[in-house]
């Protein structure tokens, strides 16, 4: 990774000021929410500093696959690279989920118009939820980036990460990426928050 990663610290060294949200990936058999299915899912949950609006730490995670009852598109297996054999007999820790999501003040996706759904089918408690979007909480064609993509944002900023189109991956690199400063000053993590605040606009597809 070419920054520096968010820390993980034990929860009592936590300062009681901060508050939690999670970071969330899915990897899917297709697009389509409603038809197609979850087979990975990844979960990090951080603490921030509602003050200074900054991420402090990573005080859990938890990354599991999930065999699906629909067979995988092929457009969705060149992106993850999951088989149905690395899946087969494969069961999320739902009780292990639900527990850090619940903690969770609020969950953020690079692109929640896709993730959003597809985990609220598994967990409707997530429906309760305020989500923030990093692909489109932030302006990030006004800061000069041709792209939203994930990827290339992280090329954008010299942040190397291995693994991207998996959750474990995609999530900790939207925390990472998160945590770098803004030209507008402090973090896009402070940005975000900002602009949440004020925008109303519902999540667009990703775009290239």
């Amino acid at each position: 990774m070419g920054r520096e990663a968010v820390p993980s610290l034990p929860p009592d060294s936590l300062d009681h000021a901060w508050k939690l949200a999670a970071v969330v990936d899915v990897e899917t058999t297709g697009l389509d929410p409603y038809r197609e299915e979850v087979v990975e899912l990844a979960v990090i949950l951080f603490a921030y500093d509602p003050a200074a609006e900054e991420i402090k730490s990573i005080v859990d995670e938890y990354v599991g696959l999930r065999e699906p009852a629909v067979p995988i598109h092929p457009d969705a297996a060149a992106q993850h690279g999951l088989t149905p054999e690395q899946l087969r007999g494969r069961q999320l820790d739902e009780a292990r989920v639900k527990g850090i999501l619940e903690r969770a003040r609020l969950l953020l996706a690079h692109n929640s118009a896709f993730d959003r759904p597809f985990l609220e089918r598994l967990f409707p408690a997530c429906r309760s939820k305020p989500w923030l979007c990093t692909m489109e909480g932030i302006d990030w064609r006004a800061k000069g980036y041709r792209s939203r993509g994930l990827g290339n944002l992280l090329r954008d900023h010299g942040i190397r990460m291995e693994g991207l189109h998996r959750a474990r991956a995609d999530a900790t690199a939207t925390l990472v990426l998160l945590s770098q400063p803004s030209a507008s000053g402090g973090t896009y993590f402070r940005e975000l928050l900002r602009n949440a605040a004020i925008s109303t606009g519902a999540p667009r597809r990703a775009d290239s």
